[in-house]
């Protein structure tokens, strides 16, 4: 999702990537002796299960490294669904917390090393790991990956004796960028690097519109596969885990509390919760707004609460990893986002049972339903998301009417069987014979 990331390197002669490398990748000429439209039957003769490849910047704690770790957690041959394939992942930046989870696991983790601007050697190592661990697909987690898992095709592939093209890819866009605009370079781009065996999916049909307007990508190509997670893990809590969750955290039984869970990064657009909250805290006495997260932005955050005079109301957690239990105290979940895709986390405080005060932007709107599930307003108003969450701490009753009707769509639209079962059907149609109802571009 890198923006600039061809604004650095363009796609055609007198560039960057300029040269006899440069056309054989971006144009997808083939590499001689090969049949780039083969590439999609690139399972090992052996009877191993087939080898998919996860490529991320990173595994940190978030929405898109959750998932890609949880559909290999799930779909492996050692997995809780008993597939069959096996799964390895690919950081271009580091490798992160939950990385590192994965390779307790058991999992293969390999940090790709990218340097600043256009690193043509990660493309060389995702080749040459595609050889080592005869990968037979490349899941590419957001537009930056999809870059350079498409630019590794400069390399040929071997399983066994035989030269063959590189892995199909799935590339799959998570969110966009605020703003969000046309990017002539990445249009042209993007016709060049897809091949026709490549499949592209989006998280919400708000995502999907993005990349045929921003990225001039047909929607025909594109297949919406909705994020979702585990209800069960995230449940309503009973009043003993309340009371508990209550305890743990120094708050009593009857406290107002909201929680934002969210890394502080300037998308995530914590000052708009911060001033909103001030107009909470004069009107729902003894209010608490607890912040979950850590990022770049925090100290500014920190020092918003102190200008504003709420120290007293407004805690930060830091990065924890008792988020159930934290939903489980709160009664308010709050998101106020410049841009969303469909985020995870909106969806786990569904499945506890949280009425959600949101920012109307996004993927927002299709995963909560306003006035039924939780409340909207306009990206940057805090006004206005402060009045919506002194509403709902303020009626109780309201609040857990709505977060019951909330949990109950996500039951029926965002739950992690759902998802991994469309995952699942893709990955073995794009391992088997290559569908030529999918042109290579618009």
């Amino acid at each position: 999702m890198h923006r600039d990331l061809l604004s650095t390197a363009t796609v055609s002669r007198g560039s960057c990537c300029s040269g006899r490398m440069s056309r054989s990748l971006v144009i997808g000429a083939p590499v001689p002796g090969t049949d780039p439209d083969q590439t999609a039957m690139n399972t090992p003769a052996s009877s191993s299960p087939p080898v998919i490849a996860h490529v991320l910047h990173r595994l940190y704690l978030a929405g898109a490294e959750v998932l890609a770790a949880a559909l290999g957690r799930q779909l492996s041959a050692s997995g809780a669904q008993g597939g069959a394939m096996r799964f390895v992942y690919l950081c271009l930046d580091e490798v992160g917390p939950l990385g590192e989870q994965l390779r307790d696991e058991g999992f293969t983790v390999i940090d790709l090393g990218r340097r600043p601007g256009v690193d043509l050697g990660v493309a060389r190592r995702i080749a040459a790991l595609c050889r080592e661990h005869e990968v037979a697909l490349l899941h590419a987690h957001q537009y930056t990956p999809f870059f350079y898992s498409a630019m590794a095709r400069a390399w040929p592939t071997r399983m066994g004796p035989i030269i063959r093209g590189h892995p199909p890819i799935l590339f799959t866009e998570h969110g966009r960028h605020y703003p969000d605009t046309p990017n002539r370079k990445r249009i042209a781009a993007n016709r060049l690097l897809l091949r026709r065996h490549d499949r592209i999916t989006a998280v919400g049909e708000w995502v999907k519109q993005a990349l045929v307007d921003n990225e001039g990508l047909h929607p025909s190509r594109i297949e919406v596969i909705r994020n979702g997670i585990d209800p069960e893990r995230f449940h309503p809590p009973d009043a003993d885990e309340r009371l508990r969750a209550r305890t743990t955290l120094g708050l009593n039984p009857q406290q107002p509390v909201a929680l934002q869970v969210a890394r502080f990064h300037p998308v995530k657009d914590h000052a708009t919760a911060i001033r909103g909250w001030a107009h909470v805290a004069e009107q729902v006495p003894g209010a608490v707004l607890l912040l979950v997260g850590d990022g770049e932005l925090r100290p500014q955050a920190e020092s918003l609460v102190q200008d504003l005079g709420l120290e007293a109301s407004v805690r930060f957690l830091g990065v924890r990893d008792d988020v159930p239990e934290l939903m489980a105290a709160a009664d308010v979940f709050v998101l106020s986002s410049l841009s969303e895709g469909i985020s995870v986390t909106l969806l786990e405080a569904m499945a506890t049972a949280l009425a959600v005060v949101a920012t109307q932007v996004g993927g927002n709107s299709e995963v909560v339903s306003d006035g039924e599930t939780g409340l909207l307003s306009p990206r940057g108003d805090g006004r206005a998301l402060g009045e919506n969450l002194a509403r709902l701490l303020a009626a109780p009753d309201r609040a857990r009417t709505m977060g019951r009707a909330g949990r109950q769509r996500l039951l029926d639209r965002f739950t992690q069987h759902q998802m991994h079962q469309r995952y699942s059907d893709l990955y073995r149609q794009m391992l088997g014979p290559v569908d030529a109802a999918h042109p290579a571009g618009r």
